[in-house]
């Protein structure tokens, strides 16, 4: 069943008419409905379009944290094959929000890490809504060295809302784990793609998402904090999350902008959970266009491309 944002209401309606017309004629096979079928889904297409054009950037977050959005396990079944998970940081225990593991992308060899946040209570639990401990992070860093020492690109699917801030995770040192994972991204010799598909919040995102490439797709969110942190900050009250997001700059298009992401992955009308294989296929085209351009860098070009981005962010500002 379709799950509706607030702004998503005029749509939400036209649809459900759809539906009860639908359930009439399987009940009445006399009754003819094709005609009015067709123009109420004409009128919820447009409906969708004009709202998608002017969504702003509090709507934009909502679309990000749909519940129905792809999430890590749907690009891993839709995009790798010969997945093989692995587990483990070798030093405490298995997180798992961050997964990570081997696999093949069109037949070659690629790295994954990133946050499953679940789709259900028992999965949201077991995923921590996709917010990592310290061993999420250090885990992280054993699949990059690995996929390092055997020259085997890195692909990050990032989604979370930040790192757990709990107690045990502070004690396990959980700013010296995304600090180590950071460290880790910028000096590997071979390429790694970063991929924002929902949230990038805070260093929890940034601990793999410090890539030779940033992708963001088209409704996905980026930012130093979530917009009700920062609106507790600024204003001491959470309510204000609207007015933080439409000032933080968060959006891809923004981001853009400013340089601190590389380029945009489109989204269909309504956004990717509504039609995930197109978000899959543009994003696989993606991922293969990342490959291509980094196939005949050496070791040294990728740290040196990857050096220079980085650098770069903030100095060409109008």
């Amino acid at each position: 069943m379709q799950s509706y944002l607030d702004f998503e209401k005029p749509v939400a309606d036209l649809e459900g008419k759809i539906a009860e017309l639908k359930s009439l004629a399987a009940t009445d096979q006399a009754v003819s409905i094709d005609e009015e079928v067709s123009r109420l889904s004409s009128r919820a297409d447009e409906a969708l379009i004009d709202i998608y054009k002017r969504l702003t950037p509090w709507q934009k977050t909502q679309v990000a944290r749909h519940p129905q959005r792809p999430h890590f396990s749907d690009y891993i079944k839709g995009l790798i094959t010969e997945w093989s998970p692995l587990a483990g940081d070798r030093k405490f225990a298995e997180d798992s929000a961050i997964q990570a593991g081997l696999g093949r992308f069109n037949g070659q060899p690629v790295a994954v890490i990133g946050q499953e946040k679940g789709n259900s209570t028992e999965t949201r639990l077991k995923h921590n809504f996709g917010m990592a401990r310290p061993e999420g992070y250090r885990k992280a860093v054993r699949i990059m060295e690995m996929a390092d020492r055997f020259n085997i690109p890195v692909i990050s699917l990032v989604d979370t809302s930040g790192a757990y801030p709990g107690i045990g995770a502070e004690e396990r040192g959980q700013a010296e784990a995304i600090a180590r994972s950071t460290e880790k991204s910028l000096e590997l010799g071979v390429p790694n793609l970063a991929i924002v598909i929902g949230e990038g919040g805070s260093g929890g995102a940034i601990a793999i998402a410090t890539a030779s490439r940033v992708l963001m797709l088209e409704h996905a969110i980026y930012s130093v904090i979530s917009p009700e942190g920062g609106a507790t900050i600024l204003w001491r009250d959470a309510a204000k999350a609207q007015d933080a997001a439409n000032n933080m700059k968060i959006t891809a298009s923004d981001l853009l902008g400013f340089g601190v992401i590389d380029g945009i992955i489109a989204e269909p009308t309504g956004g990717a959970h509504r039609h995930p294989e197109t978000v899959m296929n543009n994003t696989r085209s993606a991922i293969a266009g990342f490959l291509d351009d980094f196939a005949d860098k050496s070791r040294l070009e990728v740290r040196e491309h990857r050096r220079e981005k980085f650098i770069a962010i903030g100095t060409n500002l109008p």
